[in-house]
């Protein structure tokens, strides 16, 4: 059970996605501009890489590894990925159109976000077990929700505040997406 926590806790904090490893940095920064909207991206990128890493996992361990086909893994990891992503995709429509239409293109980008794909080859390289796969995508998907969360929440605050001219827009948000590694970098003792 500790080592499960720990799997999860290093995913979320440790080795955050996206303000360590720098994947999934396009919808962080092209979705973080409301929180609502954010969590939104958050909750569905939750289900994507959770599912994903279990799909994958079982589609790797059971078939291309039992049949020496490893080195089909990116092409079938993205096909998966992609299938998810549709899902999704429709049934945020068909269930919340508000939401659907607030996530725009970026819901989509889901399918070319490096973070989903990104999980996939790390539960292959690390050799983790179905449950481990699962585990840590679902730990990663929690810290790219936390990541874009806070950025929503800075940005929100962000646009009462008197920022100088040659700051304004993705310069100072890419400051504050610094800043914020190096603000994660303090999880780097727990594990």
């Amino acid at each position: 059970m500790k080592e499960m926590l720990q799997i999860v806790l290093a995913a979320a904090l440790v080795e955050n996605v996206v303000l360590s490893q720098f994947l999934g940095l396009c919808p962080f920064l092209g979705v973080s501009k409301k929180v609502k909207t954010a969590a939104s991206m958050g909750a569905a990128v939750i289900f994507v890489i959770t599912i994903s890493s279990a799909v994958t996992s079982l589609i790797y361990q059971y078939i291309l590894a039992a049949n020496g086909l490893e080195f089909l893994e990116t092409i079938v990891f993205i096909l998966v990925i992609a299938a998810l992503v549709q899902l999704v995709e429709m049934f945020l429509k068909k269930s919340s159109p508000a939401l659907y239409q607030a996530l725009g293109v970026y819901l989509p980008l889901i399918t070319t976000n490096c973070a989903v794909l990104g999980v996939a080859l790390i539960n292959v390289q690390e050799n983790y077990n179905v449950l481990y796969s699962i585990l840590n995508g679902f730990g990663t998907a929690v810290g790219f929700t936390i990541a874009i969360v806070i950025m929503a929440g800075i940005r929100e605050k962000l646009e009462g505040c008197d920022v100088p001219k040659a700051f304004q827009g993705t310069p100072i948000v890419l400051i504050t997406a610094g800043l914020m590694a190096m603000a994660f970098i303090g999880f780097s003792g727990l594990f």
